[in-house]
């Protein structure tokens, strides 16, 4: 079993925290908004956020299974336990840095260029649609693990030291936490869904984040910090 140090609030505490990141946000309304247009109806418009939650649940579930099982699989738990425990420390200074001078210097951002290149391929699924509408929800779905991927550096900071934490115990007793985890980090994007759903246009959506972008890193960082100096204070046995 694992150790008292990693507890269920822990768990979940980190997978809010890195779901509320203003990258996700601002990608997902963007998407909302591209698929409230091609999907043409509400209830298609459902099921395509359905789908696009999905496929994040899965595919950050499955980079989590890989980098737990290597970091256990290879015997440098404890060093990647050090690393990540620096990493949330380092990713929570930045966060906070943004508070106050919100993209100013160096700060976490989705890997340059992805912006631009969701925004092409959006508009190439959306030729595609008119063409064979059967292949929208599938181009959907790949879109879905693009944007995971080009987000890890904006959102991965949190995941990361949660791995590190589990890395602590077996596989088989970390697999239901991480299950969990993923599970708790898609919520706030099935909520955003629902509010469109009901009518909440995707301009609204985006002012809420603009206006509120500042707090979400503060928090963030605030919450990063405390996790890596707890995983300091926790760190076990490095060899």
């Amino acid at each position: 079993m694992l150790g008292d140090s990693l507890t269920l609030p822990i768990i979940i505490g980190a997978a809010l925290i890195d779901s509320i990141n203003p990258c996700v946000f601002g990608v997902l309304i963007f998407l909302i908004a591209f698929m409230t247009r091609v999907f043409k109806s509400r209830q298609k418009m459902l099921l395509g956020g359905l789908l696009y939650s999905g496929v994040v649940y899965v595919t950050y579930l499955l980079l989590g299974f890989g980098i737990l099982k290597v970091a256990l699989g290879t015997g440098v738990a404890g060093l990647f336990y050090l690393i990540v425990a620096l990493v949330a420390i380092i990713a929570g200074g930045l966060e906070i840095k943004d508070f106050f001078w919100y993209g100013k210097g160096f700060t976490l951002q989705m890997i340059p260029g992805a912006s631009s290149r969701i925004k092409l391929y959006t508009k190439k699924i959306e030729k595609l649609e008119k063409k064979n509408p059967a292949l929208l929800f599938l181009t959907t779905a790949a879109l879905g693990v693009f944007v995971v991927l080009v987000e890890l550096p904006c959102t991965g900071a949190p995941y990361f030291a949660i791995l590190g934490l589990l890395a602590k115990g077996s596989y088989s007793d970390a697999v239901p936490l991480l299950l969990l985890y993923n599970f708790v980090f898609i919520l706030p994007l099935l909520v955003v869904i629902a509010v469109s759903y009901f009518g909440t246009g995707s301009d609204v959506l985006e002012s809420w984040r603009q206006k509120h972008k500042g707090f979400m890193r503060l928090v963030i960082g605030g919450f990063l910090i405390a996790l890596g100096i707890y995983m300091l204070y926790s760190l076990p046995p490095i060899f």
